[in-house]
């Protein structure tokens, strides 16, 4: 499975009203989020249970602003539309996959 890029609000909310959804709240010039992607990448390919989405703070700033997201990268995991977990900062596979479960 691809990862899916956010690139409104309206695509933001009918992404997160599928059953189980990650969003990488994310921004070209973050170290951090660089360093993560590969891993959500990686995560994407091999399971299908949750999907995979990426927003740039940059370009859709009140989507973030509106999920109080501070600091870069924040995962932030929806089921049905609602707020389940959420990690900020950067982690290694397991601990996403500990959030995704």
């Amino acid at each position: 499975m691809s990862k899916i890029q956010i690139t409104s609000v309206d695509n933001f909310n009918d992404v997160i009203k599928t059953d189980k959804v990650l969003v990488d709240f994310y921004a070209d010039w973050c170290g951090p989020c660089k360093m993560i992607a590969p891993i959500l990448e990686e995560i994407s390919n091999e399971q299908s249970h949750t999907k995979i989405a990426k927003l740039n703070v940059d370009d859709i700033p009140e989507v973030a602003q509106s999920f109080q997201v501070m600091s870069i990268p924040t995962l932030i995991l929806f089921e049905n539309g609602k707020v389940k977990e959420r990690l900020t900062g950067f982690f290694p596979k397991e601990k996403i996959l500990d959030l995704i479960k």
